[in-house]
């Protein structure tokens, strides 16, 4: 994995570095900085400097590029599940104010991060996207979560950067789990999401509708109108997976001349963008820009070892950031791995899917 960029990148990628110059910085110099960064005691957080010395190895002179990363094994997410918020937050930030960010707590008891760059990093590279698509701007309907999670803010963040107001529903994902969980169904939660987003969506004030693909196929199934009647240019969707067959109903029978813009991702490794497919027999790839993250599509039995392009795998993230450092983390997906686009080129994740857990066997994923 290599983070040069070739000419033939195209506009996706070249507004993103315009918008975000450390793009270009190689993944291997980015690396050490970050290792630096976590590890120094001037800079880093309590939470890698008080691992430092049970590492078996000192990060400061052992990391020289990506590659050395491996030397930290598999990330242990209940490490993070018990740390103390303080303690996430690196000591180069000690004066810079900061939020606390929870994933949505699908494979477990919810992980929490700490944002102070991050989310800014995170606008910056998906406005540029949506520029380069020609939908951004205009006000923003976020049916999406709310509260600790970091997707709500992101849209808010988002509307920011071109003064854009932002309807909002309120969204707990959590209830909805728990009542799967518990054995009821979701029909009422999610009657409660579809009755507020309606009364938005009357309004025609929105351009842009932010969702998840679960809660875009319950909205599709209540609306009269197409949903470029009420003003919709394009909808962006995240944090969860869709079968084939919904997705080919999303496109072909419901969005009509609507954008649809998916990302791959979550609250610990941020957004692989969508990258469409340059064939109409192509599948849909997702794509996360070194040097602040990689994706990886590993054996099943080898987390080491990356499956051939075209297989299927189990994904594997790292997280290079200056508020966050999390290496070889085995997500909860399977996934099938996609060679570089001309748009994003670097290796993509294709057909994610979420997988049981070896713990319950079962996953709830939700609505988020």
């Amino acid at each position: 994995m290599t983070a040069a960029v070739p000419a033939e990148a195209g506009r996706m990628y070249q507004e993103m570095a315009e918008s975000l110059p450390l793009l270009d910085v190689g993944l291997d110099e980015w690396t050490r900085r970050m290792v630096r960064w976590h590890f120094s005691p001037a800079t880093g957080s309590p939470f890698w400097l008080d691992q430092r010395d049970s590492l078996g190895f000192d990060p400061l002179e052992a990391v020289g590029g990506f590659a050395d990363l491996r030397r930290f094994g598999v990330f242990d997410k209940e490490r993070l599940r018990r740390a103390r918020v303080r303690d996430l937050l690196p000591r180069g930030f000690a004066d810079r104010p900061f939020r606390v960010f929870e994933t949505g707590g699908t494979s477990g008891a919810p992980c929490r991060i700490v944002n102070v760059t991050r989310l800014d990093n995170d606008v910056a590279m998906y406005a540029a996207m949506l520029r380069a698509r020609g939908v951004a701007g205009g006000d923003v309907l976020a049916m999406t979560p709310s509260g600790p999670h970091a997707y709500g803010h992101f849209v808010e963040g988002l509307a920011d950067s071109w003064c854009g107001a932002v309807a909002a529903i309120d969204f707990d994902p959590r209830w909805v789990k728990a009542q799967i969980g518990g054995g009821a169904g979701p029909e009422g939660y999610l009657a409660h999401l579809v009755a507020q987003t309606l009364s938005l969506l009357a309004r025609r004030e929105a351009s842009l509708l932010f969702t998840t693909t679960k809660l875009l196929l319950v909205l599709a199934a209540a609306l009269d109108e197409p949903l470029a009647d009420y003003g919709i240019r394009a909808v962006c969707t995240g944090g969860t997976s869709g079968t084939a067959e919904e997705e080919r109903f999303l496109k072909e029978e419901f969005l009509g001349g609507v954008q649809w813009i998916d990302t791959y991702g979550n609250t610990l490794v941020g957004h692989a963008l969508q990258a469409d497919p340059l064939t109409p027999d192509a599948v849909r790839a997702h794509h996360l820009a070194p040097p602040f993250g990689v994706l990886r599509v590993a054996r099943a039995d080898d987390w080491t070892t990356d499956v051939e392009y075209g297989e299927r795998g189990t994904v594997v993230t790292t997280t290079l950031l200056e508020d966050l450092f999390i290496p070889n983390l085995i997500e909860r997906d399977s996934a099938l791995r996609t060679a570089p686009h001309p748009w994003f080129p670097w290796d993509g994740v294709a057909a994610v899917r979420p997988a049981p857990t070896v713990e319950t066997g079962r996953l709830i994923e939700g609505v988020y």
